[in-house]
């Protein structure tokens, strides 16, 4: 007993550690320092020096005068923005259907292709199929473009010709939302299935190898295994997604689409209003207001879905 009570009053009058101070931690962990650097220096140099540019959104900037000699004009950017009632829900409108449509349908095909491949009895010709699926993520819109043509162009295209009709796809707006659809999944599904394989192939085989034992088939492992393994990177990709649910691909819906003023009704989305506000006046405020509120509205949303699923599944959430 007296002996329990002499060590813990050691123990509690013992100093405590002192702390070590920044530059003595960093001293102690120059390596480190040294390899995470580069990846400092352009993460501050591309993300967060360009945020100066927000005044801009608060100004009728002017590039000869720069930022202190352009005029301050307070909200006035925003209210070009918001001025046009109809153009503004249309756009805000078909970025949001897009997003909801692009996010469901891309992960389920992504989730769908991984554990086809995973499951693929053949494995070298899977890889040789996933690497051929992976191609069309580098391929630019711009060539995209020109492809898309060759299959709905009124005159010769691939697909009037086939089904004997003569259907001018570039004037006819209600096409549009499964053309898009059709071309955004065709460029980004087989890319965006391999962080999804990456998770599969972490699976403990045994887990596999023990459902066998217990008599569950393919269907019943994929369910109550497979599935349940990629739900953590299942929601962190959508918690990512909501933060750009206000942006979209700007090569998708301005160049595929050529920028076709009798689509705007299905195609015309912020950021090809904002390009193509940027080619005709040079309005470079408004572009910086479109931006600021593109973010914020993204930021609010991200923060939003990150705070439910922290309620509901905590191990979850991003932060």
């Amino acid at each position: 007993m007296a002996k329990s009570t002499a060590t813990a009053v050691s123990s509690t009058a013992a100093p405590k550690k002192k702390r070590e101070s920044l530059w003595a931690n960093t001293r102690k962990n120059v390596p480190y320092v040294v390899f995470a650097l580069p990846a400092f220096l352009i993460l501050f140099f591309i993300m967060y020096v360009p945020m100066g540019g927000i005044v801009m959104a608060f100004q009728d900037f002017k590039p000869m005068k720069g930022f202190f000699g352009s005029e301050f004009v307070g909200l006035d950017n925003f209210k070009f923005l918001f001025a046009s009632k109809s153009t503004f829900f249309r756009m805000t409108r078909n970025t949001l259907i897009y997003y909801v449509i692009f996010t469901a349908v891309g992960t389920f095909l992504n989730v769908v292709l991984a554990i086809a491949l995973d499951q693929f009895v053949f494995k070298k010709l899977g890889r040789i199929m996933q690497t051929m699926m992976i191609v069309p993520i580098f391929i630019s819109f711009a060539a995209v473009q020109f492809i898309v043509y060759a299959f709905i162009a009124s005159d010769n295209g691939l697909i009037n010709q086939l089904m004997g009709t003569n259907i001018s796809y570039y004037s006819e707006s209600r096409y549009w939302i499964a053309i898009l659809t059709i071309v955004k999944i065709w460029n980004s599904v087989g890319y965006g299935s391999v962080l999804y394989m990456s998770v599969l192939a972490g699976i403990d085989t045994a887990l596999y190898e023990a459902a066998k034992i217990d008599g569950a088939n393919k269907w019943q492992q994929i369910v109550h295994i497979t599935l349940p393994s990629l739900v953590p990177m299942i929601t962190v990709m959508l918690l990512l997604s909501v933060g750009n649910i206000m942006r979209s691909d700007t090569g998708l819906f301005y160049q595929v689409t050529r920028n076709s003023g009798a689509l705007y009704d299905t195609t015309q989305v912020i950021d090809s209003y904002v390009l193509d506000a940027v080619y005709k006046s040079s309005e470079y405020g408004f572009t910086a207001a479109a931006s600021l509120f593109q973010s914020v509205v993204g930021l609010l949303m991200m923060l939003l879905a990150n705070g439910t699923v922290k309620k509901f599944s905590p191990e979850n959430s991003l932060f």
